[in-house]
């Protein structure tokens, strides 16, 4: 046992024999083990709305002298417990939007959807793992002798591991475009609003329409998430719906139809462009999705192993599970970069770091000061929504979290016997720290591990 799990433990022992042991843990456990909890402090008086009678007042003293709440981080990597129920709304929002539910009529799954994935143009040759009817194939195979103009190897005959860390690595990093790569994350979240607006112009121009009569008959929703992929630039995952001039609740006209839409999906991404600032400094760049496009039709369930076409509950629960990660998973850094002198330091693979030096670099040139590189550093560049919707897609993240606290202020209501009264609640709160003392941090890590002391 550590020295600091011994502490801890004692700690909770000789917190277990204080008289307010019970409501102390009781404020703990209920987080489901948040790792980073907000302290608040204050009071919250309950009032029966017909007579103005006080019917309940209670202080942060009754929780151990602070009232603790979730912090509701979403990446997976901060805290597993938030990320994990922000997983499961986003499942909710994505499905819902699919087969109905949550304030959405269940007709929507007869609406035109497909399931599309718009990929990042490629910045220069990268070690990658190929596999072939289940078997795994050479990285970049060419002929012997072949080298780039910098004298290295323009191919790689190994057959990678899973978990070979030169995956994503640039095969020469002197050829590799880190200018391009980082202007290219800098205007993805606008590339992706283009996208959107040609692909509504379109859909619109097939159905032998004007963008604005478009909308009076018809409209496109979506929800996205973005994915980094090893070579630190992200994909863009995304549902996409034809329905109704007023959203899931009104039907598509007859035109309105799948193959129609994977059509212009395809027809789009190939020709939405942009022209990157600051050529005078590191060349002109036409930004531009990559070549590597899929779009499947989305299907309401499973059909066969073998089948084209994605199911709903597949295409939720793959968008809410990127939903909780961030360009850590490409082994990028954690947390924001505040100074030069902390780039170097940094405990990431070279290709992240001269990323990271990239935006670094570029960010202090006046050509991209608008751009915040600096600031989206630890996301090479990226700082775009991980994941966003269409107003009109379904439902929001804001009304499931109001619908399980208003289920909780009932439950909170019956058990205090105050069920049949019409109340309201005030109170007022304060911030009062975040974090846990050792006692407390290993009491929340029981409960994310779902036993030791959990329920005892």
């Amino acid at each position: 046992m550590t020295t600091a799990l011994a502490a801890g433990t004692a700690a909770l022992v000789a917190r277990a024999a204080e008289p307010d042991f019970a409501a102390w843990r009781r404020n703990i456990v209920r987080l489901g083990g948040c790792t980073n909890p907000i302290h608040l402090v204050g009071m919250t008086t309950i009032y029966d709305t017909t007579t103005g009678a006080a019917l309940l007042s209670y202080g942060s003293d009754v929780y151990g002298g602070h009232l603790l709440t979730a912090c509701g981080n979403r990446r997976a990597t901060v805290c597993p417990a938030c990320s994990s129920l922000y997983r499961a709304d986003t499942y909710q929002l994505v499905r819902a939007g699919l087969v109905g539910g949550k304030s959405v009529p269940g007709a929507v799954s007869g609406h035109p959807r497909v399931f599309a994935t718009l990929t990042a143009p490629g910045f220069g040759p990268v070690h990658t793992r190929r596999e072939r009817d289940g078997r795994v194939r050479a990285c970049r195979p060419r002929r012997a002798g072949q080298c780039c103009p910098h004298g290295t190897s323009a191919g790689c005959l190994e057959r990678h591991p899973a978990d070979d860390p030169r995956l994503g690595e640039p095969l020469c990093p002197r050829c590799y475009d880190y200018a391009g790569a980082v202007l290219w994350h800098a205007f993805a979240g606008r590339l992706w609003h283009r996208f959107g607006l040609e692909l509504r112009r379109e859909v619109a121009r097939r159905a032998g329409l004007s963008r604005s009569e478009f909308g009076e008959v018809a409209r496109l929703s979506y929800a996205k998430v973005a994915e980094y992929q090893r070579r630190g630039l992200v994909h863009f995952h995304a549902v996409i719906r034809l329905d109704g001039p007023d959203g899931p609740d009104s039907s598509p006209p007859g035109w309105a139809t799948v193959p129609l839409l994977v059509d212009a999906v395809w027809a789009v991404v190939g020709r939405v462009r942009l022209t990157a600032p600051g050529a005078d400094v590191v060349g002109p760049r036409v930004l531009r999705f990559g070549t590597q496009v899929d779009v499947r039709p989305v299907t309401s369930y499973w059909r066969g192993a073998g089948e084209r076409p994605a199911s709903a509950g597949a295409v939720a629960g793959y968008i809410a599970k990127y939903a909780t990660k961030g360009a850590e998973s490409a082994g990028a850094a954690d947390g924001r970069i505040h100074h030069a002198r902390d780039v170097v330091m940094l405990p990431v693979r070279a290709h992240v770091l001269r990323m990271i030096g990239t935006c670094w670099w570029l960010g202090g040139l006046p050509e991209f000061e608008p751009l915040g590189l600096r600031r989206w550093a630890h996301m090479l560049g990226y700082g775009g929504h991980f994941s966003t919707k269409s107003r009109r897609y379904s439902t929001t993240l804001t009304a499931l979290r109001q619908a399980r606290a208003d289920h909780r202020a009932e439950m909170q209501r019956v058990s205090l016997g105050l069920a049949g009264h019409p109340t309201i609640t005030v109170g007022e709160w304060r911030y009062a720290g975040r974090g846990y003392s050792p006692e407390a941090a290993l009491l929340a890590a029981s409960v994310r591990e779902g036993g030791g002391l959990h329920g005892a």
